[in-house]
């Protein structure tokens, strides 16, 4: 077993552990006797004084179902610490809601807000010197953004994830779009509604009813969208403790993971096991598998590779076509599947599809260490069975796809690279006339007067990390085609911005190099030929070298889209999509 990683954790014995190695620089060192001071006028008492103080980080915020409940559930956390005699203290960070930002000037704001987040809880656990940290994320960038904080700060960690919210109910029949009342209806309906609207295809009455039952109550958006992949992510890392991905929000369970924390918590204390001791380039090649095998989002490819930067690790875009290459998709989520997130923990979570990965393939690897002191093997082994009468995920006989569905694409439209999100429901082979737009806001005009139609090859740039800036999602216009009855590989959108997990359709994003630093896709004109090969990972432009170069000198990039604050310091320090837009 010479493969086999094995990870250098300190194995302190219990009793000689040292649990407040941190905070006791401010509760038993003399010469700081101010900072004692204002713990005693922070309620700390005497007998507190001596026990390790947990960091809880909670990007919890009102107005957005994805972090509303956040603070109840940190709350929570810090009343198992007491059980567990720590001392939890709260602290907030920022937030941005990825579904309320979509479509407009707020989504520049939502991947910088990952670094902003890592930033916050790297800087106030160090600054505090807390003993360990507790993270509370609930939108897409929250999860990411915690990790990169734990790596960074390399305490002994672990993030709870907020829960998925559950799928909403229709109220009105929609026979024009093949559903009834009583079916369930999510936030991506939400957005494919405007498409649907505008080309006469639902009344008004219907569209409200979508955006009026879509998001019931609280929790992240409930299809294997960019949060429940990331929270994926972190339980198959090791980070996040077994069920914490499925388990919704709503569910006394997910109150119990927070109250239960605490007691881990002290174990990895008495341990010393921190994050940087617990992932490995296995691990984050586990979660890569377990992102392909449950369809996740494009994002991950985008957020593993920053995350694997602050861990230390080695980790390119070539890693995600390696294991896509063998890796099945087997769960059938949606947004371009049937199933939610609590469907899936109906059926088990991620513990009963790793069990089964484990049982059945040589795809996971089962030693790597978990925040419960346990390998990924030994937290699942008495996991439930995935069982025969259910279809969420399907066999490995009888999979949707017999390859990974995140497929990594080169060419001379994307020299470095460009992510897809290919299930093999929309095709794996496209070939259109481009469109062009250089705003998002441009296309939606355009479709709704019909430039729009079978074999467009959509094209909106300058939405890059640098030039949107922030590399905003397109789950507005990737919505809008589907609900225009555009999908299904009738229409290609690309773009060197992201996709939100809600889009489906057949979509490529993070092209790079981006179009604000000249790379190709700000050359293509409206009417040059588009080909998209996902079988022999290619995207080119029937564009020769010549008239490329002819374009090359009469295109100039556009001035930076502002001047002060904190979007000029991200397009100005950012690096590309295919680095993981990292910022540090």
């Amino acid at each position: 077993m010479s493969d086999v990683q094995l990870h250098p954790v300190k194995r302190t014995k219990v009793e000689e552990a040292v649990l407040n190695k941190y905070s006791r620089v401010f509760t038993q060192t003399v010469a700081n006797g101010g900072a004692k001071a204002m713990l005693y006028a922070a309620g700390i008492t005497e007998a507190q004084m001596d026990l390790p103080q947990i960091g809880i980080s909670s990007v919890a915020f009102d107005g957005n179902p994805c972090n509303q409940h956040l603070g109840n559930l940190a709350q929570k956390i810090k009343e198992g610490c007491e059980l567990e005699g720590l001392v939890g203290m709260q602290h907030a960070t920022v937030g941005v809601s990825d579904g309320m930002t979509q479509g407009n000037s707020g989504m520049s704001y939502s991947l910088p807000s990952r670094d902003l987040i890592a930033d916050s809880i790297e800087m106030i656990v160090n600054a505090q010197h807390y003993d360990g940290n507790i993270c509370v994320p609930g939108c897409d960038k929250n999860m990411p953004g915690c990790f990169m904080a734990i790596a960074r700060h390399n305490k002994p960690s672990i993030i709870v994830y907020g829960g998925t919210i559950q799928p909403g109910e229709r109220h009105l029949d929609c026979p024009s779009m093949g559903f009834k009342k009583g079916d369930p209806v999510n936030i991506g309906d939400a957005f494919e509604s405007y498409g649907a609207f505008v080309t006469g295809q639902i009344s008004e009455a219907v569209r409200e009813d979508v955006v009026r039952h879509a998001c019931p109550g609280a929790g992240a958006c409930g299809g294997m969208f960019t949060a429940n992949t990331m929270s994926s992510v972190l339980e198959v890392l090791g980070v996040s403790l077994p069920y914490s991905a499925s388990i919704p929000a709503i569910y006394p369970e997910k109150l119990q993971e927070c109250l239960k924390a605490a007691r881990y918590m002290k174990n990895l204390l008495a341990k010393d096991i921190k994050p940087l001791d617990i992932v490995t380039k296995r691990s984050f090649e586990n979660a890569i598998t377990v992102v392909n095998v449950i369809s996740g989002s494009t994002n991950a490819v985008l957020h593993l590779l920053a995350m694997a930067r602050s861990a230390g690790i080695d980790l390119t875009t070539e890693d995600f076509a390696r294991i896509a290459a063998k890796t099945p998709v087997l769960a059938d989520m949606k947004p371009s599947g049937k199933y939610f997130m609590e469907d899936l923990h109906r059926v088990g979570g991620i513990p009963a599809v790793l069990k089964y990965l484990l049982k059945n393939t040589d795809l996971i690897d089962g030693t790597q260490l978990t925040v419960t002191g346990k390998t990924l093997a030994e937290n699942v082994a008495d996991a439930p069975d995935l069982t025969l009468e259910q279809d969420v995920v399907r066999p490995l006989d009888n999979p949707i796809k017999p390859t990974g569905h995140l497929v990594i694409l080169k060419g001379n439209l994307a020299p470095n690279s460009a992510v897809s999100k290919i299930t093999g429901k929309e095709g794996t082979y496209f070939k259109g006339r481009a469109k062009c737009f250089d705003t998002e806001e441009a296309f939606y005009p355009a479709l709704k007067n019909g430039e729009i139609t079978e074999g467009t090859c959509v094209i909106i740039r300058y939405q890059g990390p640098k030039g949107g800036p922030g590399c905003p999602e397109m789950l507005g216009p990737t919505g809008a085609i589907v609900g225009a009855g555009l999908g299904h590989g009738k229409v290609a959108l690309i773009t060197d911005g992201r996709f939100s997990g809600a889009s489906r359709g057949f979509i490529i994003g993070h092209v790079t190099p981006e179009a604000q630093v000249g790379g190709p896709i700000a050359l293509v004109q409206d009417g040059d030929i588009v080909t998209v090969d996902a079988d022999n990972r290619t995207i080119d432009v029937e564009v020769d070298e010549a008239t490329f170069a002819a374009r090359r000198k009469d295109w100039a990039a556009p001035p930076l889209k502002h001047k002060r604050g904190v979007l000029y310091r991200y397009a100005r320090d950012v690096r590309g999509a295919d680095e993981g837009a990292y910022t540090d």
